[in-house]
């Protein structure tokens, strides 16, 4: 679990490089029909439709990063709830961030590091006050792209359901050394990204 407080952020986001835009939309009907087509036909197209669907109907926001116009990735955040039973509730200045996607042509080149930071920034001077967002300890990338922004790790939970109740159980984050070699990892992976997106290479 990683935890944000926006009031901590000042100034408007760092500048994107020139080749890549940032897209909020509020409903479907924003939504272009090529990049609609790219988010659904990447999966399960019905699932996909109706996540659509019933996200913006909870009032979320869908953020698309775009490379020289093409859709690359994009994120969601919630405002004041969270989709699905939470392992916490949310204040009502609070944000949850969920289903970061960047799709596979445009992976290693820093995508989700830069769509983040833009919206946590956004969110900052919109005047919400925490956010909140979470990835799975196996996977990696998401883990190196959180240590890349302004998240710190607020602990490590594992949820499970017992006769119908969801049981969460917390752990405390991993020592200060240890969570220093991992951002130190994180830091070489998002800076080669960056390289590599900045020249052009594959």
């Amino acid at each position: 679990m990683f935890y944000c407080d926006l009031s901590g952020l000042k100034g408007p986001a760092p500048d994107l490089p020139t080749s890549l835009t940032v897209e909020r939309k509020r409903s479907s009907s924003e939504l272009a029909s090529d990049d609609l087509e790219t988010m659904t036909s990447f999966w399960n197209p019905e699932l996909a439709t109706r996540n659509l669907k019933e996200r913006f109907e909870l009032g979320a926001s869908l953020w698309l990063i775009k490379s020289n116009g093409r859709l690359a990735g994009y994120e969601w955040t919630l405002k004041g709830g969270t989709v699905e039973p939470h392992y916490f509730p949310l204040g009502a200045d609070d944000v949850q961030f969920l289903d970061l996607q960047v799709f596979p042509k445009y992976r290693g080149r820093a995508m989700a590091c830069f769509l983040m930071t833009h919206i946590l920034h956004t969110l900052a001077a919109e005047g919400l006050v925490r956010a909140f967002g979470e990835a799975a300890e196996w996977n990696a990338a998401s883990l190196s792209c959180y240590a890349m922004t302004a998240f710190r790790v607020l602990g490590r939970a594992s949820k499970f359901t017992i006769f119908g109740c969801s049981v969460v159980r917390w752990a405390k984050p991993k020592p200060a050394s240890e969570a220093a070699g991992e951002q130190s990892g994180a830091s070489r992976q998002i800076h080669s990204g960056r390289e590599t997106m900045l020249t052009g290479n594959h």
